[in-house]
């Protein structure tokens, strides 16, 4: 999920408070009914996550955060799914194709059912996709979902849906695999007692705390190999650690800093990691003072010391960004040369535009453990080239909505998404999520003509010329790529280090035990 998800829930989910209280209504504490060696029972597989209070609910189109989206993934399935590069592949959906214009979007579903044994059909489908497209239901993809004409929409048969969207858009199928598209029943509104037709049924949940299902023997993908997933709370990093060495989870998301070196120390325990799965970012508003001068922005790229703040900020897990967003994924531009810094040119730039021992202030939060240093070692190399960072820290549960309108510059995340999905919902011109106020024709120009490019190739090479106009001018800096580190205990096989919000993260249905 946000990241992912998420897709901007800080550092894979975001942080909330009273861990011991989260441990203690999800049974994590000795003698709490844990074996204290193997995740609490031989076919019952247990994983810790940061949870998301007492808000949380199983709506599968309300996934804000990676526990969401791993509670989604046992109950529901999507029409299609992201292989670690973020292309998509087939889930529910058997087939897709686009007409020449790329307008209209024919998929034809598979043979599946849900768990009440009512086939999903193509008015699920339509029904799921214009509930997850109104603003107020609060889908991550609802953006991507409103380029669909659904009045012009249809179901053709019980297991094929045609889509007419109001613009061409070639990457539409991205839309598939979305986080918040899950596929529900027709007409479902209560999710008390939810029915998805995902590998696992439902058997409890209170929100902030466990959810438990139980494995379902007709999913159409096969049956989970185990009885029981349980999802337990654990907001606390050191919670969810000690919850691992002490066998009483079988997974722990979201490790990171001196838990990855312990646990690289630990026999009964492996590590998951995912190499540049966050893009870190510092987001600087150019629509406003000082950042409306580009020279200012220039000076801020070439100033920054990449390499030092992975090694200090990231403790060396992560490596420098380039200013670009989905580095490795499908849609990066190739053969980009590395940012590097230069000090005398960001002096001569500070310089020019009269901006010498210019007063910045950066918005930052305890959401991602990184921030907060690469702030402070922020100060100090920018401070060389003319220009004083002060970090201003803000509460971690409202740092997301209070950046959006203040401030001119603060630290963001993005998990793994789609390169054309990240373009449109966070870079292009009067997009909602375009956090920097960048609006350039060109671009805008450039992503359309990809959107409306029928080849692939030509697709992509429009989608990299786009990227290199922005990496300069946008205003997204992206300094660097944090690892992600999920971690697991010996006795688990079916798990792989996976991309967050990609197919095989959380598969929690392929897992064996011992």
């Amino acid at each position: 999920m946000t990241t992912h998800a998420r897709t901007e829930p800080g550092r894979r989910g975001v942080l909330a408070a009273g861990g011991a209280l989260a441990l203690a209504s999800s049974g994590l504490l000795t003698g709490c009914g844990a074996d204290g060696t193997d995740g609490g029972g031989g076919d019952r597989f247990r994983a810790a996550f940061t949870a998301g209070g007492s808000q949380e609910t199983l709506d599968p189109h309300v996934a804000p955060n990676f526990v969401d989206q791993a509670r989604a993934k046992a109950l529901y399935d999507t029409l299609g799914t992201y292989a670690d590069d973020m292309s998509v592949r087939e889930r529910l959906a058997e087939s897709w194709e686009s007409d020449a214009s790329g307008t209209r979007w024919r998929i034809r579903l598979r043979a599946a059912e849900f768990h009440d044994g009512k086939p999903v059909t193509a008015k699920d489908v339509l029904y799921s996709y214009r509930r997850a497209a109104d603003p107020d239901t609060g889908s991550p993809s609802q953006v991507l979902l409103s380029a669909i004409d659904f009045e012009a929409s249809k179901a053709d048969g019980e297991r094929s849906v045609v889509f007419t969207l109001k613009a061409p858009n070639f990457e539409f199928p991205t839309v598939f695999a979305g986080p918040g598209t899950e596929i529900i029943p027709d007409g479902t509104t209560d999710f008390g007692k939810p029915v998805g037709s995902g590998p696992f049924t439902y058997v409890s949940f209170t929100p902030g705390g466990t959810a438990r299902y139980r494995r379902w023997a007709d999913h159409w993908d096969g049956a989970p190999h185990i009885a029981e997933l349980e999802i337990v709370p654990a907001n606390e990093e050191s919670a969810r650690l000690n919850a691992l060495l002490s066998g009483q989870v079988h997974y722990a998301a979201d490790m990171a800093g001196a838990s990855v070196n312990r646990l690289k120390a630990e026999g009964s325990t492996r590590l998951l990691t995912v190499k540049r799965a966050t893009a870190q970012q510092l987001l600087l508003r150019i629509g406003r003072k000082p950042f409306d001068d580009p020279r200012l922005v220039r000076a801020v790229q070439l100033g920054l010391d990449r390499q030092a703040l992975v090694r200090v900020a990231l403790a060396g897990h992560g490596e420098p960004g380039n200013d670009l967003f989905g580095m490795g994924l499908r849609g990066y531009p190739d053969g980009l040369e590395p940012r590097e810094r230069d000090v005398e040119e960001a002096r001569k730039l500070v310089r020019q535009a009269g901006a010498n021992g210019l007063k910045i202030t950066v918005e930052t939060s305890s959401v991602d453990a990184a921030w907060e240093p690469a702030a402070d070692l922020m100060a100090q190399q920018l401070r060389e080239v003319g220009l004083r960072l002060t970090a201003n820290t803000r509460a971690a549960s409202t740092y997301f909505s209070e950046i959006k309108t203040t401030g001119v510059a603060a630290f963001n995340t993005s998990s793994t998404l789609p390169v054309s999905d990240f373009l449109q919902q966070r870079v292009r011109g009067g997009a909602a999520r375009n956090q920097t106020q960048y609006a350039s024709k060109r671009f805008d120009a450039l992503l359309e003509r990809a959107r409306t490019t029928r080849d692939e190739r030509d697709r992509l090479a429009l989608l990299a010329r786009a990227q290199k106009l922005a990496r300069d001018g946008s205003g997204l800096l992206v300094w660097a790529f944090s690892d992600a580190n999920d971690a697991i205990r010996t006795s688990v096989r079916g798990l792989r280090a996976a991309p967050p919000n990609s197919h095989d993260w959380a598969r929690f249905d392929r897992v064996r035990i011992g």
